[in-house]
């Protein structure tokens, strides 16, 4: 194998992280080879695993003055015996824009709606403060390092600090407008520790949203829209849009029997809707008219008991299975949650 006599990396770096010379692992260098340092970059001499030194931009002749630990490696030899090595090249470059979002839904068990499925975006732009520590932690053997790889690892560490950070703050999704940018400010502040660890500095931190599914938002509008009009005229909104609905479904508007059908469905969706919006906002109480049955909740229940007596689909149940938050035994391909796990579950 020839030996390095210059080793450089003359790629501008807009879309890569860190790239290794030799590509292919260590390759022969000796006291006087020449190394190339962009002023966009810095190199990270290694050699056996071990970072000997960094380099700032310029041109750098490798000697044992400029790396002293050379001299533990290769003892009293002559300057033109070749030992083995590699540079790593890291971009100090900003990078803006980069993205970062949930891969999957986060349960977040609200106090007002139940358990709630959020997703969550943003931006944020990083700059590699530590080019040696992020090597040593992030990069390992690799040839190469891109933002796409990076940005896929940090997207997970903002995911992770998002989900705590709700834990900690948050009681209902119904506050998340007031407190947007308390929540963006605190994850920020996680996620530069972080970034940290690993040799990079975070420069800035956007959080675009976090959004419930589309029927909570749907939800979440009817309840703002009783509240703001008053319960008794959304209630006859709600009728007067029920009519029209079930009396187009029927087809036929002019016929007695379709209106008497479009006013029953009318008045029982309004009713229902005003019912559960009341409920939601109440905090759970029972309603108007009457004390309210107990139901028979059984000991052992299935994944669809389950979900009714929290009030939450089956998909956040499974999810908070799935996550070891709740308790349950797999018989086959169902599963069986006991009433005390559901107990446990609302108490921690």
């Amino acid at each position: 194998m020839a030996v390095l006599q210059i080793v450089e990396y003359t790629d501008e770096m807009r879309d890569e992280l860190v790239h290794r010379i030799p590509e292919g692992g260590s390759g022969e260098f000796r006291l006087g080879t020449q190394l190339v340092v962009r002023d966009y970059q810095k190199a990270v001499f290694f050699r056996d695993g071990n970072a000997l030194d960094v380099f700032g931009a310029g041109r750098h002749t490798l000697t044992t003055a400029n790396i002293p630990m050379l001299d533990s490696f290769l003892g009293n030899i002559f300057g033109s015996t070749p030992f083995r090595a590699e540079a790593y090249f890291v971009s100090m470059r900003e990078f803006p824009n980069m993205k970062w979002g949930t891969k999957q839904s986060i349960v977040f068990r609200d106090t007002d709606l139940g358990m709630v499925r959020l997703r969550a975006f943003g931006s944020y732009t990083m700059q590699v403060g530590d080019p040696q520590l992020l090597v040593n932690k992030m990069v390992g053997g690799r040839e190469a390092y891109s933002t796409d790889a990076i940005q896929e690892q940090l997207s997970d560490l903002i995911s992770q600090a998002i989900l705590d950070l709700l834990g900690e703050q948050l009681k209902s999704i119904l506050d998340l407008g007031r407190m947007y940018n308390e929540i963006s400010a605190g994850v920020k502040a996680k996620v530069k520790d972080v970034f940290a660890s690993f040799g990079l500095d975070l420069k800035l931190f956007a959080l675009g949203a976090i959004t419930p599914p589309e029927e909570v938002q749907k939800m979440i509008d009817e309840s703002t829209a009783m509240r703001a009009v008053g319960e008794r005229d959304f209630l006859r909104y709600s009728t007067a849009r029920g009519v029209r609905d079930a009396a187009a479904a029927g087809g036929g508007g002019g016929e007695l029997a379709g209106a008497g059908v479009g006013l029953g469905a009318g008045l029982g969706m309004g009713a229902a809707m005003a019912q559960q919006l009341s409920t939601m906002g109440a905090g759970g109480g029972a309603p108007a008219g009457g004390a309210p049955a107990t139901p028979v909740v059984p000991d052992i229940m299935t994944l669809s008991e389950a979900a009714a007596y929290l009030r939450a689909g089956e998909e956040e149940v499974l999810a908070a299975i799935t996550a070891g938050q709740l308790k349950a035994k797999k018989i086959g391909t169902s599963y069986r949650i006991s009433k005390q796990s559901i107990e446990d579950f609302l108490n921690s």
